[in-house]
């Protein structure tokens, strides 16, 4: 079962843990050269951030791509040396899971809620969000799942819309609910080294 396989594929991997700023930060190394980084919040165990680091195809070391938490931004320089600097009214897209939902977040979307829908495509694998006055449009798929081979289900899509920011949650079927669990009692395991106690490598 392709849960399982993650579950495995997760435990079998070359981990690091380090306690810092009220976070677990792990460190994962596959088999496959790939690496992955989440930070979960020690209070609630809820994650925090989660991203990978993926080698390029000559082999290079490719840019962090985050999956959750907020995007790495940085600015775009011209040829002519002058920084441009993203507009800050552009809708600003994040994935923030809680404990029972994929979430997602889009800031600086102003129109009224009526105006979104918001859908699951099956045969795609993704959700998609329009906006009936065509001003906003987004598809986006929810890697958790398609590491774990889950049929996406309409009925567990629901959103929300206030203060400018379109929140949509997925909630988690019983499958992934078990495999965090799981990991989470791995990672607890796992001898976390303070900030300072060793010369740790950071990304």
């Amino acid at each position: 079962m392709a849960v399982q396989s993650w579950i495995d594929n997760l435990k079998s991997s070359k981990k690091t843990a380090l306690i810092h700023d009220g976070k677990r930060k792990i460190h994962y190394l596959f088999g496959d050269g790939k690496e992955m980084a989440e930070e979960y919040d020690l209070r609630t165990d809820e994650l925090v951030v989660r991203k990978w680091h993926h080698k390029t195809t000559l082999g290079a070391q490719g840019q962090w791509q985050v999956e959750v938490g907020e995007p790495l931004v940085g600015p775009v320089v011209s040829l002519d040396a002058e920084i441009l600097k993203e507009n800050c009214s552009n809708p600003v897209f994040m994935r923030k899971d809680t404990k029972s939902s994929f979430q997602w977040r889009i800031r600086n979307l102003p129109h009224p809620k009526d105006v979104f829908n918001v859908s699951v495509e099956a045969p795609e694998r993704c959700i998609v969000i329009k906006t009936s006055n065509k001003k906003y449009y987004k598809k986006f798929d929810i890697p958790d799942m398609d590491r774990s081979q889950l049929p996406l289900d309409s009925s567990a899509l629901s959103f929300t819309h206030a203060n400018n920011t379109l929140i949509v949650s997925y909630k988690k079927p019983k499958e992934i609910l078990t495999l965090e669990q799981e990991l989470m009692k791995e990672l607890k395991k796992l001898k976390g080294t303070s900030e300072g106690d060793i010369d740790c490598k950071t990304q």
